[in-house]
């Protein structure tokens, strides 16, 4: 039987609505897997940025951490520093005291002609030369006239040698030495410097590790004690 007008109308309309059924299922299908691909994407990529930021942050803490350990250790180190300055200015305001103070030594006679026949001999003792040169401050000539033989008379009776000393009065020390003398060869090539001056340098290196310790106590990081 042919279909009338109405009939093929309504077919039509039927397959135009299984057709849209389809396509409007098709389209929530679509959206629906696209919805999904997004928020996996999204969160991929948030995690990706999470990762990267907290990186970020991490280093930045290490950077923060390792600018803190070198800023205390400057200040500490600073600090050491400050501290040694201090220690080293009281010893050299203590040596500088009593390189003043080396004048006075000068003043009592009679204990200053003693020192002088010690220095006196010292002084041979090292050169153990037959003839002497002997140097002194004007103004301790008298003296150093009046120790000679003592001190001649010392180092012949510990060595056993005689020695011809004569005082240089061409050359005297300055005004400015605080006493002591200098004795030379006979050609002058070798010295012994035994002024109150050099005694002072000379006791002052060898007591220096004591004196730090009695101002300061024990250092417990220091290997030697010159």
């Amino acid at each position: 039987m042919a279909l009338s007008d109405a009939d093929v109308q309504k077919q039509i309309k039927h397959m135009m609505a299984f057709i849209d059924q389809e396509a409007n299922e098709k389209a929530e299908e679509i959206d629906a897997k696209a919805e999904e691909e997004f928020n996996i994407e999204k969160g991929r990529l948030v995690q990706q940025q999470r990762v990267k930021i907290m990186e970020y942050y991490d280093r930045k803490m290490k950077q923060i951490d390792l600018q803190k350990k070198i800023q205390n250790s400057n200040l500490l180190n600073n600090a050491r520093l400050k501290i040694l300055k201090a220690r080293e200015d009281h010893i050299t305001a203590l040596l500088d005291e009593g390189q003043h103070r080396l004048s006075e030594l000068s003043r009592d006679n009679n204990q200053y002609k003693k020192m002088l026949e010690g220095l006196i001999a010292q002084g041979l003792y090292q050169l153990l030369e037959d003839t002497v040169l002997v140097r002194c401050r004007q103004k301790d000539e008298k003296l150093v006239t009046e120790v000679l033989d003592a001190a001649i008379s010392q180092y012949k009776q510990s060595t056993g040698r005689t020695v011809t000393v004569t005082i240089d009065k061409n050359n005297y020390l300055a005004p400015a030495v605080a006493g002591g003398v200098e004795l030379l060869t006979q050609d002058g090539k070798i010295k012994v410097t035994n002024t109150l001056e050099s005694r002072l340098s000379l006791m002052s290196y060898q007591v220096l590790p004591e004196l730090r310790e009695i101002l300061f106590g024990k250092n417990l990081s220091r290997k030697f004690n010159d």
